[in-house]
């Protein structure tokens, strides 16, 4: 293990490192834009449809990117963790739109069975499904002491994150943010970047994994806002950690950029006393609405403008990450909190709450409605995907979408067997072939089961076309195909359905799944092979197969066996 130096750097925890990217190319001539009118970005606006136009900037912005395991103690207990170079959350990629993002990724992790890949989250990496990844479909495991490149362009603008598509590591500690600037649907005057909200526990995922195969989810101890949180109650003496804290300038407005990377915990957000202005779901701009709690999925994001206008009521406001009951389970529901303070230092507010319904919901769909507008057609391919859970032969909880539970292999993806002219896919690795180019595929997602889940799509955002309790009926429920919500993450609902669409635009292999951290790896996930012809020409053979060789060289030695789903 490297030893590193722990820093305070404002509120949060990080560790001493190495510069992490520089610019290959200048920035060009273009200032963005101003707060007085966030809609401009430099010959464009936010009526230019990113997904078709995108700027030429001419600019490549390059990552350095170190896996290492160290010592943590974000809420001041301490524990082992993995992290991207040295802190938690790891190093925000910032690019704007149009950008060209290099991301060099070194495993330096040495404890066994700690291959990785890096998932660039929400990113759609057009016509780069290999840059997507994703261990067993996108790429084999990077193997410690080796080293991959990702390559993408930054074809949208707004707020999300990248992680760990390899067993539980994202929960680890392997994570860290990605701020594309580009236009908004409403001004502010300061932009206050990436805010993680997270769960954490006093033990490993790892270790809490044998007890989730078994019993269910574990209750996890704690949560943290940006990577720090205190641990037990404010009157108590053996208090431990450190709070997130911000400052605001009455009058000043502030967007803040707000994730979720729970392993299983669905938040509620608020600030005491004051209004959130949503600009933005996951990479989408929306038309701007206001709330005061602002529901937050697992893998969901959220831009949200927030104007300092509560001086006169309070030096001092509480910000908070609400543990929903309903489908969360964690012993400081009521502490994951962190300081709004005016003035010149923080202290403990003294601020109410404001009264929520605990539920796992999404925000309403009549709020989120895309800036651009689009319409779906009425001509589509049809799949339909019945999630329900089991046991395996081992008496371990698994997941299952219409009857299969994925178990995909570490050192066969599915890009290498496209690649190899394989044409048939084992009945564990949950391939759906789409086959045409520029049709509408509708997927209705539906379970009897009272547990809600973020469902996730890799390579696309998707469009809700329904979503509720019960089950689904196509003679009663009508269809949303007018510029409904459009996102890379959203609820099925506790004994319920979702209904989505989705261009078949974006050929690769594209994975579908449950962002609950226990439920992708207990299988809980599909995957479309999207335009089948079309892969082979789209990879870079060398990379993939050295990439293969390493990790198989690695495995023998170490007698690596896989455990999970593979993903």
């Amino acid at each position: 293990m490297k030893s590193a130096q722990f820093l305070f750097v404002g509120s949060i925890a990080v560790v001493a490192a190495a510069p992490y990217h520089s610019f290959l190319h200048p920035r060009t001539a273009c200032s963005g834009n101003s707060a007085s009118d966030r809609t401009v970005w430099c010959d464009y606006d936010i009526s230019t449809d990113y997904t078709t136009e995108v700027p030429d900037t001419g600019v490549t912005r390059e990552y350095y990117f170190e896996l290492t395991e160290v010592t943590v103690a974000p809420d001041g207990y301490s524990r082992s963790a993995l992290t991207v170079n040295g802190s938690i959350p790891g190093p925000t990629i910032e690019a704007d739109w149009g950008d060209t993002v290099i991301v060099h990724v070194t495993n330096s992790l040495t404890s066994s069975h700690n291959g990785t890949s890096i998932h660039f989250h929400g990113i759609r990496q057009n016509y780069t499904n290999q840059q997507d990844g994703v261990s067993s479909i996108t790429q084999c495991p990077t193997a410690p002491e080796e080293s991959i490149t990702y390559t993408w362009r930054a074809t949208q603008y707004g707020s999300t994150w990248y992680h760990s598509h390899f067993a539980l590591q994202a929960w680890e500690g392997v994570f860290g943010g990605i701020l594309i600037n580009g236009p908004a649907t409403a001004n502010y005057d300061e932009d206050k970047g990436i805010l993680f909200l997270n769960d954490w526990s006093h033990q490993t995922a790892d270790e809490l994994y044998t007890s989730a195969q078994v019993s269910g989810p574990p209750t996890l101890d704690n949560g943290l806002i940006n990577g720090t949180n205190v641990y037990g109650d404010d009157d108590s003496s053996s208090q431990t950690g450190y709070r997130f804290n911000t400052s605001f300038t009455a009058g000043t407005s502030y967007r803040l950029r707000l994730v979720n990377g729970a392993i299983d915990t669905h938040f509620k957000f608020s600030i005491d006393n004051h209004t959130l202005m949503v600009i933005a779901n996951d990479l989408v701009p929306i038309v701007p609405y206001n709330t005061t709690i602002l529901n937050i999925a697992i893998g969901q994001r959220y831009d949200v403008v927030v104007t300092a206008d509560q001086s006169s009521v309070a030096d001092n406001f509480w910000m908070r990450a609400i543990p929903q009951i309903a489908c969360s389970d964690n012993d400081s529901t009521d502490n994951i909190k962190g300081i709004v303070y005016y003035g010149s230092t923080p202290s403990t507010p003294t601020t109410t709450a404001y009264s929520y319904t605990d539920s796992c919901d999404d925000e309403d769909v009549s709020d989120l409605v895309p800036y651009i507008s689009k319409i779906v057609s009425t001509e589509y391919w049809d799949e339909e995907e019945t999630v329900t859970v089991g046991q395996n032969s081992n008496s371990l909880f698994r997941w299952y979408m219409n009857s299969t539970s994925m178990v995909v292999e570490w050192d066969d993806p599915t890009l290498l067997q496209v690649y190899n002219g394989d044409t048939s896919f084992t009945n564990t690795s949950g391939v759906v072939e789409l086959p045409e180019a520029d049709e509408w595929a509708y997927v209705i997602i539906e379970t009897q089961a009272a547990v809600p889940h973020p469902i996730h799509l890799h390579g696309h955002d998707f469009f809700i076309l329904a979503q509720g309790t019960g089950t689904y009926d196509s003679s009663s429920v009508s269809l949303s195909l007018s510029n409904p919500p459009r996102r890379d993450t959203a609820m099925l609902p506790a004994s319920g359905y979702l209904v989505l669409a989705f261009e078949t635009d974006n050929p690769g292999a594209w994975l579908m799944h449950c962002h609950i951290g226990w439920h992708t790896s207990e299988g809980f996930a599909i995957q479309f092979v999207e335009r089948y012809s079309e892969i082979s020409a789209l990879v870079d053979y060398d990379t993939l197969n050295s990439t293969c060789a390493a990790w198989e060289s690695y495995a023998a030695a170490s007698s690596v066996t896989e455990d999970d789903s593979g993903i």
